[in-house]
């Protein structure tokens, strides 16, 4: 081991498995055969392929070989939880987690580990975003995510600016973790703005992609330069710009590129995009047909459409105010570098060239850059040199040539760069001022190739201040870490690169020699190599010169020895381009070309070059101008090098001054294959990005940190019972003492214990140990208790056996003993049988032949018999028959004498009769019964009368208004008060019975013509049942049916106005010719006479009505022409009968009309829209038959108003006529006379059920219940739903008014208000759920009260009286559904936020079940503890929680299918949420956690059960989580399991079933992983289900609300209005 120590000697015992180095596989597992012992030189250790090997220690060091960590161990999510920190254990520990569970992420202490899987993950969604959200970085699984969460986090608790810094090799996936992180800040901050300031913080990626990354042999989309960008916030955190700058473009590429490598990706695009309109000016064709994109022969990336890609790069320079015509111009100069690679040159001698004359490439870029051709072709072919005393124009070689068209394509291409990251940083700029940043700096790794020059001097510049910075932020957390604790703090060696750095950037240090002889007129790279070997070599340790070299350099980085070449170095830091070139260009009569120059003239400074956001990175020399003007640009002049020094140290400054979080990008591998893991390319990255640093510095202190609680859980079960006391501290002091004996070992803090390496795998093995013991015993329990009773079974089976064997035995000698005495018997009875069956045949043969012989002589006497009877009787019939026949003659002669004679008799009968009936007399003897009854009643009357002196008789005027006033149909209370008069006893006068009989007679004729009439209506309904069947027939017969039933309507009217008539002159007959006595009131003929009047009346009534019935006849008779029949109107005959006859009024006849207009209107418009002018003429008619209805409909009227007139009068003279008789009449009569019970009614109100308000109260009235009311009062003291009902009474009453303002405005105040109040308390659960109980109730009453037959059905009779009768309010009822809606899912939004902190802890992190799992070593970044602590949510608080939302609804009167809706998305929400977070976390995914979940939910069913919530289909929610609880928990070994986990988890997906075998991970010894050959036969099981690639379920999914009709039984009269309210300004009507 490292270091030796004597922990680790004491833990190298036989069966130990260490790690040693390999050449091939970097580090191999192996096992110790033998115990080792102090002084052994040699180890003997068996290898995992099978093979034994003899390990020699080293004789110096006599270093073990590294131990290897526990299984248990193996895969952790943060390697500083390892208990053995080194190179091994972390190799093996991300190999283990990228290759058989398919992670990508790891923590190594502060860092983020990333390798790049080569494979489009499904682990970036939006939905993964807002898992990670608001969450501790050690509660979840290591991702990008994660760290950038808690960047954003600390920059709004500590108020300081923070940097994520992401570095790697080139294809290692940098640039998209920077993208990943920068997609989360902008997802979770939102913009502070209108302008979507995210989304061009996004868009400038593709931007920046197109024009600085390109394909090489290690990446697809390498970045090919550094950037920094600043993510700024406002105060309240939210992105209000951005900020970009870049570093070290990588020009060359521009010019050249290697074998199977790509130009930037924009030139690619420009050609698959040259067929558009828009680019055909550019000229462009092919990308193998220009010179700077064919040279990596690799044209073609596999999966990327470069056009589609066009298309996304315009659309974001678009998004970012880069207008049409500046991406034009940007193309232009693109497509124009194009065209001048292909230019050539022709050489005249060696020291001259010339160009083709009107050469096409040439003439092109001239024509896109609006330059002249002959100047540039002259300058492209010729040099200005200017000395002292003259200046002189010299011809180039070709070569010359060549790279001075190279060095201009590369300058032009720089400018356009640095142009454009300054247009991306005007357009993310923001006026509002930066509260604080989040820089992503996205820069390369550490690079080392065959061979190296000024590019990878420069990265590893870089990276070499990086790591220093890092190394001293690392050693800076492990000192506070420390001191926090109250650690003693012992320095830790660790590796300090300031002397490479120092080599580097100091005075005569590489990059200051390097400047000094790029100012010396015949610098060379070699007089530069020389100098640098004169000036460090033997003086600096980490500089070498190479053996078998005079132009190369050696440097010893922080991460390996790097070869440097010289050649190329003076060049590349001078960057020289030709003046004049430049002068031919800012001439250009294209406005953007001078553009990106105009930067030149100017004066570059470190401050301003970083003003701008960028640092420029390339410099062309101006042309020297006389005196101090050209001094001075020599000056300014700064080579790449010191540019990139200054940027540097500028970057350093910024890093330095936030909190860096470091993301290190790992490439597995060369070939970019998916998940495939190279070790020596892993190792070689890991060295160089400071991973093993950090373990190194982690190892050298107390690398392993656990809390008192933590410690406590874990290793209870080495503690004895008198060990644990109350004090955990003490406890775990006493504990650890007994159990490691070197002090050393360990550390106490304040609220940690701190270990040295190994420690914790020593109490591991005591820890397994002990539980091995434990298992070891409980299997010997076990295993004798199962022997005991399998020898118990097997006794009692061989008792069994012995008993039926015997049995058996027992029964077959029985068996014999019967069959025995079977058989004896047997032969007894056949022996027997065979003899009775001989005596049977003999008898039976004898009684036949008797039988035969007795028969034949018994025939022969029947026969003989026989013929006798037969003679007998024919002799009886025929006597007979002659004797009937004499009879019959006689009797028919008697009879006809007899009728003869009653004939006759009859006939003067008759005569006499027809005599009789002429005469008065036969009329009077017929009706002498009647008479005799009469004048009975009339002396019991007078008997009953006193007479007494001066008594006035009733005037007969009276007796005939009385008369006139029981006519009247209106009265019928009047018909029963007897009107009692006193008559003279010696008065009296006989009945004019000749008047009495005429009335009789009339009735009788009223009778008949009655049944007249009822038989013509009867016929007429058939011919209505025949014309619908004949309807397609004859329809000319319609319009004369209808003809006919109009005039035979007009017949019935006028004759109920004869009978009214003549109903009229009896009764003036009966006042003149009838004497007073006879007709005064009380007398019997008054009184017969009043009752026949009474029919009389009650027979025009009847015809009245059915006048209304043929009307109604006559409608359903014209709604018969329809040729469909619509089952829904109300229209029928039978229905329209039973309306009209409760029409007793002018408002509800006049209605029935409108209502049949509109209807007839209607059918008759569909009816009759292919024939206009049929249509036209028939409404004509109608028009004039309903205009002469209301004509006669106003006569009525006239009519009632005045019977009315004289009932008044009537019952005034009837009540006066009361009291007078009232004193006649003596105290005798008075008792004789039968007392009527007399009911008198209590005055009390009949209220309504409607409120009244008025109009200038509306506003006070939806302050006082809606705005300023207190949902916990109502809900507690009140009716539930109070307010809803309180607004529909008041609707109710402007309906009633018929006032469609009033309506109209209460409904819209009501509905504001209700918004406004949500919008002010919305985050209150109890006041969302009070006003979508009311909303709902409000809905329930417009639609309980709406008058549709659909939902009268459940009210009661008053109820239905309380129906609107005005106004149809169903837009408004559609209104208050989406705002119901709304409310619900406002609703649901409020419990979720209550909801989400709970979820995780309740129903994850804390142990329900105390002691089944226990708390597994964690690394750095600790998790939220499982323990319940004071203010950890558990179960019980999401149990106290549910039953408080359900009591609050329940309170509040909520429908119970809404409740149930309500619980079934609480329950998904819970469901969703847990398994999200169960799919993050892989500490979660252990057998013992699948326990604890499934407890957790069965409580929840419990709940649910309770709450009789069973049917809501909360519990299907549930299901995925509890398959994902099955799936930790069943075995995972053999095929037939992985069926039953394809047949069980049905409602999981393949990704999620895969996520969960994948991060399955023991937390004991005795579990076993999941091996990835069982991960991939359920991956081949599952291929064929079709289901969603989604990994985490949708948690903000709203289920689809339903608000089913739950009509109220509460009577709206008997609501009371409470004072507390404050409504004292309404009144109940």
């Amino acid at each position: 081991m490292t270091g030796g120590s004597d922990g680790h000697n004491t833990l190298a015992f036989k069966f130990a498995r260490v790690w040693i180095p390999d050449p091939e596989e970097v580090w191999k597992s192996a096992e110790l055969l033998k115990d080792y012992k102090p002084g052994d030189k040699v180890l003997l250790l068996h290898l995992e392929e099978g093979k034994d090997l003899e390990y020699r220690l080293d004789p110096k060091t006599k270093e073990l070989p590294h131990l290897r960590n526990p299984d248990i161990l193996v895969g952790e999510n943060d390697l500083t939880a390892l208990s053995y920190l080194h190179e091994p254990a972390v190799l093996h520990n991300l190999r283990v987690r990228f290759i058989d569970s398919k992670l990508i992420y790891t923590y190594c202490g502060i860092v983020l580990v990333a390798i790049n899987p080569y494979e489009q993950l499904p682990i970036y969604g939006e939905d993964i975003i807002n898992a990670y959200s608001g969450q501790n970085m050690g509660d979840m699984d290591p991702h990008i995510f994660a760290v950038a969460e808690e960047a954003y986090k600390q920059m709004a608790r500590d108020e300081r600016n923070q940097s994520i810094i992401v570095s790697g090799e080139s294809g290692a996936g940098k640039t998209v973790s920077a993208k990943y992180a920068m997609r989360y800040f902008a997802t979770v901050s939102g913009s502070a703005s209108e302008a979507n300031v995210e989304e061009k913080v996004l868009a400038s990626n593709p931007i920046m992609e197109s024009i600085g990354n390109a394909k090489t042999t290690r990446n697809d989309n390498s970045s090919r330069f550094g950037k920094y960008i600043e993510i700024g916030f406002d105060k309240r955190y939210r992105i209000i710009g951005a900020n970009m700058r870049t570093y070290l473009l990588e020009k060359s590429r521009v010019v050249f590129q290697a074998e199977e490598e790509r130009n930037y990706h924009i030139f690619y695009q420009l050609c698959a995009s040259a067929k558009l309109p828009e680019f055909k000016m550019l000229r462009l064709g092919n990308a193998n047909s220009f010179h700077y994109t064919k040279q990596g022969g690799s044209p073609v990336i596999e999966g990327v459409d470069d056009a589609k890609e066009m298309v996304n790069t315009r659309q974001a320079c678009t998004l970012l105010g880069i207008s049409e015509s500046y991406q034009m111009g940007i193309f232009r100069i693109l497509a124009g570098i194009l065209h001048l690679g292909n230019v050539g040159f022709t050489s005249r001698d060696s020291d001259s060239c010339t160009i083709p004359p009107k050469h096409e490439p040439l003439s092109i870029f001239c024509d896109l850059m609006g330059v002249d051709y002959e100047e540039m072709c002259h300058w492209l072919c010729h040099r200005k040199l200017a000395t002292t005393s003259e200046t002189y124009i010299k011809p180039i070689s070709k070569l010359q040539a060549t790279n001075a068209r190279d060095a201009l394509a590369k300058h032009i291409y720089a400018k356009l760069f640095n142009w454009i990251v300054d247009h991306v940083n005007k357009a993310l700029h923001s006026s509002v001022k930066q509260h604080s940043f989040i820089g992503v700096l996205d820069i390369y790794g550490f690079e080392t190739f065959e061979i190296n020059s000024f590019e990878q001097f420069c990265i590893n510049y870089a990276n070499e201040k990086l790591q220093q910075q890092f190394n001293m932020h690392v050693f800076k957390l492990e000192q506070e870490e420390y001191m926090k604790e109250q650690i003693p703090w012992t320095l830790i060696d660790f590796y300090d690169n300031q002397p490479c750095i120092n080599l580097i950037e100091s005075k005569l240090g590489i990059l200051d020699l390097l400047d000094e002889e790029c100012k010396m007129p015949k610098g060379t790279d070699d007089t530069w190599a020389q100098k640098l070997y004169n000036t460090h070599l033997n003086k600096c340790a980490l500089f070498e010169k190479p053996r078998l070299s005079n132009k190369a350099f050696i440097i010893q980085h922080f991460a390996d020895k790097v070869e440097y070449q010289c050649e190329g170095f003076l060049e590349k830091n001078k960057d020289t381009v030709f003046e004049e070139q430049i002068k031919v260009l800012k001439s250009s009569k294209f406005k953007m070309l001078p553009e990106l120059f105009q930067d030149v003239e100017k004066a570059i400074s470190p401050a301003s070059a970083t003003s701008s956001g960028r640092t420029l990175l390339t410099r062309t020399p101006s042309k020297p101008t006389k005196g101090r003007s050209a001094q001075t640009a020599k000056e300014h002049k700064k080579t790449v090098g010191h540019q990139f020094r200054n940027s540097l140290h500028l970057l350093m400054e910024t890093l330095n001054a936030t909190t860096p979080h470091y993301v290190r990008c790992i490439k597995p591998n060369d070939f970019k294959f998916p998940f495939t893991f190279d070790e020596k390319r892993a190792v070689q990255q890991l060295r160089a990005c400071g991973v093993l640093e950090t373990i190194r510095i982690s190892a050298a202190g107390f690398p392993s940190r656990w809390t008192y609680q933590e410690f406590f859980s874990r290793y209870r079960v080495l503690m004895k019972q008198k060990d644990v006391l109350s004090d955990r501290k003490q406890t775990c002091k006493n504990v650890l003492e007994k159990l490691i004996v070197d002090k050393d070992k360990y550390q106490f803090g304040k609220t940690k214990i701190f270990f040295r390496a190994g420690q914790v795998a020593y109490l591991e093995k005591l820890r397994a140990d002990k539980l091995r013991a434990a298992c070891i015993r409980i299997q010997k329990t076990i295993r004798g208790w199962l022997l005991r009773k399998k020898y118990l079974r097997m006794r009692k089976a061989a008792i069994t056996v012995q008993r039926y064997v015997r049995g058996y035995q027992a029964r077959c000698y029985a068996k014999f003993l019967r069959r025995t005495k079977a058989a004896t018997t047997i032969q007894k009875y056949w022996r027997m049988y065979v003899t009775r069956r001989r005596y049977k045949i003999k008898r039976a043969a004898t009684i036949v032949l008797q039988a035969y012989l007795r028969g034949y002589l018994a025939r022969n006497r029947y026969r003989k018999i026989l013929r006798e009877h037969k003679a007998v009787v024919i002799q009886k019939w025929v006597r007979g028959w002659l004797a009937r026949t004499r009879y019959k003659r006689s009797m028919h002669a008697v009879i006809y004498l007899q009728c003869c004679f009653r004939r006759m008799m009859a006939k003067r009968e008759l005569k006499k009769l027809k005599i009789e009936a002429r005469s008065v007399e036969r009329y009077k003897k017929l009706h002498i019964g009647m008479e005799n009854k009469i004048m009975q009643l009339q002396r019991k009357v007078d008997e009953q009368h006193v007479p007494k002196p001066g008594h006035k008789r009733t005037d007969s005027t009276h007796s005939s208004n009385e008369s006139e006033y029981t006519f009247s149909s209106e009265i019928a209370e009047t018909e029963d008060i007897p009107l009692r008069t006193e008559e003279p006893s010696e008065k009296k006068v006989p009945l004019d019975m000749s008047l009495f009989l005429k009335l009789q007679k009339r009735v009788t004729e009223l009778e008949q013509e009655k049944q007249v009439m009822q038989d013509e209506l009867d016929r007429k309904e058939e011919q209505v049942l025949r014309s619908r069947a004949k309807e397609e027939e004859r329809p000319p017969i319609r319009g004369a049916e209808l003809e006919y039933e109009s005039l035979k309507r007009q017949e019935l009217e006028s004759e109920n106005k004869k009978l009214k008539n003549e109903l009229n002159e009896l009764r003036k007959a009966l006042s003149e010719k009838s004497a007073p006595e006879v007709t005064a009131p009380g007398a019997p003929a008054y009184r017969v006479l009043m009752e026949q009047l009474t029919s009389v009346s009650e027979e025009l009534d009847v015809r009245k009505e059915e006048v209304l019935i043929l009307r109604s006849q006559l409608v359903s008779q014209k709604e018969a022409i329809q040729p469909k029949d619509d089952k829904n109107t109300m229209t029928d005959s039978t229905i329209l009968l039973e309306d009209v006859q409760k029409m007793k009024d002018k408002g509800e006849i006049a209605q029935a009309y409108i209502g049949l207009k509109e209807t007839n209107r209607t059918y008759f418009e569909e009816l009759y829209a292919d024939d206009p002018k049929k249509y036209q003429s028939y409404r004509i008619s109608l028009y004039k038959r309903m205009i002469d209805l209301m004509e006669q409909l106003e006569k009525q009227d006239k009519t009632v108003r005045k019977l009315k007139k004289q009932l008044k009068v009537f019952a005034k003279k009837i009540g006066e006529l009361e009291v007078g008789q009232m004193e006649n009449i003596s105290p005798g009569q008075i008792i004789d006379e039968p007392i009527r019970p007399v009911n008198i009614p209590r005055k009390e109100k009949d209220f309504q059920g409607m409120l009244e308000y008025k109009k200038e109260d509306e506003q006070k009235l939806v302050k006082n219940l809606i705005l300023e009311l207190k949902p916990r009062g109502v809900a507690v003291n009140l009716i539930p739903g109070l307010p809803a009902y309180i607004l529909f009474m008041c609707v109710r009453h402007a309906d009633y008014l018929n006032d469609d303002q009033k309506v109209r405005s209460l409904l819209t105040s009501t509905i504001n208000s209700i918004k406004k109040v949500l919008k002010k308390r919305g985050d209150d659960f109890e006041t969302v759920s009070f006003w979508l109980s009311n909303t709902c109730r409000f809905l329930h009453c417009l639609k309980q009260y709406s008058g549709e037959e659909g939902f009268m059905k459940h009210n009661t009779s008053r109820q239905n009286e309380h129906c609107l009768t005005n106004f149809d309010l169903a837009e408004y009822r559609q209104v208050l559904s989406d705002l119901a809606i709304q409310i619900y899912q406002q609703l649901v939004r409020v419990l979720e936020n209550i909801l989400q902190p709970m979820i995780v802890s309740g129903m994850l992190e804390h142990e329900t079940i105390q002691g089944v799992s226990g708390v597994k070593p964690t690394g750095l970044r600790k998790r939220t503890s499982s323990i319940a602590d004071e203010g950890t949510y558990t179960l019980d608080s999401i149990l106290r929680q549910l039953n408080s939302f359900h009591s609050v609804m329940c309170q509040h009167g909520m429908d119970p299918e809404l409740i149930k809706q309500v619980v079934k998305q609480m329950f998904y929400i819970v469901g969703a949420v847990t398994l999200n977070n169960l799919l993050l976390r892989k500490d979660m995914c252990s057998w013992s956690k699948g326990m604890q979940i499934r407890y957790n939910v069965s409580q929840l069913e419990e709940w649910l059960r309770d709450k009789n919530l069973m049917n809501s289909g909360a519990k299907e929610t549930l299901e995925p989580l509890i398959q994902a609880a099955q799936l930790l928990q069943v075995k995972k070994k053999t095929d037939d399991d992985a069926e039953a986990i394809c047949s069980m988890c049905n409602a999981l997906t393949t990704a999620q079933i895969v996520k969960v075998l994948n991060l399955y991970t023991p937390v004991n010894e005795f579990e076993e992983r999941v091996s990835v050959s069982f991960i991939r036969t359920i991956q081949m099981r599952l291929r064929d289900r079709k289901d969603s690639p989604q990994l985490l379920m949708d948690a903000k999914h709203i289920f689809p609300v339903t608000f089913p009709f739950n009509p109220s039984s509460l009577a709206l009269e008997t609501i009371q209005i409470p004072a507390s309210l404050g409504l004292g300004f309404i009144s109940r009507v």
